[in-house]
């Protein structure tokens, strides 16, 4: 497949590369006991503000949400970082708190990142193919695997990677991208969890998660 844009691509990732190495090193240092909330954080993402959902994950980690009887649905809905969805997301908290032993002995087990992707998409409401995914690739879990939301579609069609943009990400279709992910971050020789902080960078205009 024929590439586009790639001195782009080049000059962006030089001028990131140190700041974009670093974070991937922060990720694979989350402590076990932080793997709760950054459930929490994927639980909340979908078609909301990631700023703000970092502000509620700060939110429920202060009100000790794990461990307390806390109906988190007024957390979620506030003007000052509201979540879409705020109801159904906090149900999908809640229950996730009840399973989260197993959860996390999941996570512990020795089987490959799509093994655990699988489980918890099946598994956990409110966790898709993306979220899950996003989910293991911030706490060092993911291998290659691939977080494939609106931002990082749009990203690959600039470069080529992918032809259009699909109106719907069926299970079928998210692998399918996923491989074409993998093969362009190959091909360029820059990690496709470095090519995914870039494009945030470049959509949103800094690092986060």
């Amino acid at each position: 497949m024929k590439y586009k844009n790639l001195s782009q691509l080049d000059v962006e990732y030089k001028n990131l590369k140190s700041k974009i190495k670093k974070r991937i090193k922060d990720f694979k240092k989350i402590k076990e006991e932080d793997y709760f909330y950054e459930l929490c954080f994927c639980i909340c993402t979908p078609q909301t503000k990631a700023v703000n959902v970092f502000k509620v994950q700060k939110l429920l980690e202060l009100m000790d949400f794990k461990n307390k009887k806390i109906n988190p649905e007024n957390i979620l809905d506030n003007k000052n970082h509201y979540i879409r969805f705020h109801k159904t997301k906090a149900k999908n908290l809640v229950a996730m708190k009840k399973q989260f032993s197993e959860i996390n002995k999941k996570l512990n087990d020795e089987i490959a990142p799509i093994e655990k992707r699988n489980w918890l998409t099946a598994n956990v409401l409110g966790i898709g193919m993306k979220e899950s995914t996003h989910f293991l690739r911030n706490i060092g879990f993911n291998g290659d695997l691939a977080i494939l939301d609106r931002h990082i579609l749009k990203q690959l069609q600039h470069h080529g990677a992918i032809k259009k943009l699909p109106k719907t990400v069926s299970k079928k279709e998210y692998l399918k991208i996923e491989i074409l992910f993998q093969r362009f971050a190959n091909e360029i020789n820059i990690s496709i969890n470095e090519l995914d902080l870039l494009f945030w960078a470049r959509e949103a205009g800094l690092i986060l998660k």
